[in-house]
């Protein structure tokens, strides 16, 4: 088993690079939402970008770990680790959902959203060569 200990956890980084997208969509998504259905939408909305981020970054932590234990376990974690975020953020919903009162609908537009805009402007950042520092 090969164990990879050395270098930076490029996973956590490119997490971490991913989500800081989410100080451009985070305002453009409370502030529709506050203009569409008030004061509820808009911190719905908030709550809904703010579970995608901690999702997005459970899985840059879990994948940096795993690599440093070793190749196998990292494939493990993005397997696992992959239903293991989708149960925990659909628990999570179901949770924010039953104890909060909360606008159920910008909640899941603006995670909805906030997930495909962030994955897809990190990738198009990364496909047109501009890469982040913690790449270089």
């Amino acid at each position: 088993m090969m164990s990879l200990e050395h270098g930076p956890p490029i996973e956590a980084n490119l997490a971490r690079a991913t989500v800081s997208r989410g100080i451009y969509i985070g305002p453009v998504l409370v502030l529709v939402f506050g203009a569409l259905r008030g004061w509820d939408g808009a911190w719905s909305a908030a709550l809904g970008v703010l579970v995608v981020v901690a999702n997005i970054l459970l899985a840059g932590v879990i994948l940096s770990v795993s690599l440093r234990i070793s190749l196998q376990a990292y494939h493990a974690a993005a397997l696992i680790g992959f239903f293991l975020r989708l149960g925990l953020f659909v628990g999570a919903v179901y949770l924010i959902a039953g104890v909060v009162e909360v606008d159920r609908m910008a909640f899941g537009i603006s995670a909805v959203i906030a997930y495909v805009v962030m994955l897809w402007w990190e990738a198009v950042s990364i496909s047109r060569g501009k890469e982040p520092s913690w790449r270089r």
